[in-house]
């Protein structure tokens, strides 16, 4: 037994309203691509992220267990055409690796002294076992991260 469709105007109202359904959302589909390809251009950045090395770190010569204590990070920013971002804190079980987070402004004019700066570190002893700390001193002539590292014992 074969069904018929009956072709009326209903039903070729509803085809018809799929189809432009269908187009427009294409449409828009389009569009966002087009706009997200648009503001991923490759025109200049007027900022650039960078990595500061930590002069000093100033640490306590122990750690009491489940109290806290407070580290000191002196760095150095090159001119005024820079700023701290944050601080890169990785961890992974008993061993910390810090790096100050900078960004420079590419479109200003800056001075050209070193900028001291420090930071204070709070740091909650919630392990029992000593705390390695590497912290980020730079790059070598290869390119290689070297890192200080200090270890600190757990009473």
């Amino acid at each position: 037994m074969k069904t018929k469709i009956a072709l009326n105007r209903k039903n070729c109202y509803n085809f018809n309203w799929k189809l432009k359904k269908y187009f427009s959302m294409k449409k828009l589909f389009l569009f966002v691509t087009l706009l997200c390809v648009m503001a991923c251009s490759e025109e200049a950045s007027l900022f650039r992220g960078t990595t500061f090395p930590i002069d000093e770190a100033i640490t306590p010569a122990r750690f009491t267990y489940r109290t806290s204590d407070t580290i000191v990070l002196k760095y150095t920013l090159p001119n005024s055409c820079f700023s701290f971002k944050g601080l890169y804190y990785s961890k992974e079980r008993n061993t910390r690796v810090l790096a100050i987070d900078g960004i420079e402004d590419l479109a200003s004019a800056c001075s050209q002294e070193n900028i001291k700066k420090e930071i204070r570190l709070p740091i909650h002893v919630l392990q029992e076992k000593d705390y390695v700390f590497k912290f980020y001193k730079g790059k070598d002539t290869e390119g290689n991260a070297i890192f200080d590292e200090i270890v600190v014992p757990v009473d």
